[in-house]
């Protein structure tokens, strides 16, 4: 079996280094990453300007290691479109270096790349490690490749990833393991404005996570509690609940059409 590993911290980052060398021993690995860090990039594809793929060295057994000008997701759609000979059993995305809970997996580079794994029919799996600055890697890697020999044989449900936050504590820290929904965040003052030397004014985007929502089945609360978080996410985005009230406007916006 093939497994697909990105991320979106490049392909030097040791995140990605532990996951290689762990999943080496489930399956065979095909490494197809960004050239440099991409992090918050969201599910961007290049669109105006080609896309190349140089081998880098990489230490260990891959099939293949490549750099790509590109996004996460180019990444993906890259190596299952034309870089690979046969399509993976698994794509693995991480280990991103610092969570991705709640409303940050709208514009997490890792969580993208397993996303576009996902939309192409693979089952995917994303995965990050709550942590900065230098860390351990190895026990997220060996949990992962744990998880990634189970999907590998009982599958996902079609349109389904899954999202995965590891605690940065030593393994016999750990509180176990939660099966979680997205909570919800926001982040504050997030908008610096500077000055150049000139005189105009220049922004830097920043500012301090609020999280609103961190009940004890949300990933943030689980993460807080110590625990794993697995989160399954679904491609189809729809409010099915508000469809039927949604559809009581219709003569309001386009008359004589009626509720069909």
């Amino acid at each position: 079996m093939l497994i697909l590993v990105t991320n979106d911290d490049g392909i030097n980052a040791p995140g990605i280094k532990a996951l290689g060398r762990s999943l080496a021993r489930v399956g065979r690995v095909a490494v197809v990453a960004p050239e440099k860090e991409r992090s918050a990039i969201g599910h961007g594809i290049t669109m105006h300007k080609p896309l190349r793929a140089t081998e880098v060295p990489w230490e260990g057994p891959v099939e293949m290691a490549l750099a790509v000008n590109g996004t996460p997701a180019d990444c993906v759609k890259l190596a299952l479109d034309a870089l690979l000979d046969e399509q993976p059993s698994l794509v693995v995305s991480g280990i991103n270096l610092g969570a991705n809970l709640g409303t940050d997996v709208l514009y997490s580079g890792t969580v993208s790349g397993a996303l576009e794994g996902c939309i192409n029919g693979r089952p995917s799996l994303a995965v990050s490690l709550a942590g900065e600055g230098e860390v351990d890697f190895s026990f997220a890697a060996d949990f992962t490749s744990r998880l990634a020999g189970v999907i590998i044989k009982r599958g996902l449900p079609a349109g389904t990833l899954l999202n995965l936050n590891i605690p940065c504590l030593p393994p016999g820290e750990i509180k176990g393991l939660a099966i979680t929904r997205l909570g919800r965040r926001r982040y504050c003052n997030t908008i610096t404005r500077r000055l150049d030397p000139r005189g105009r004014a220049y922004y830097w985007l920043a500012g301090e996570v609020e999280d609103l929502d961190q009940e004890p089945d949300t990933d943030i609360g689980a993460l807080g509690q110590g625990r794993i978080s697995i989160t399954p996410l679904q491609l189809d985005l729809t409010n099915y609940s508000y469809q039927q009230e949604l559809a009581a406007y219709l003569p309001f916006l386009w008359p004589g059409q009626g509720n069909r």
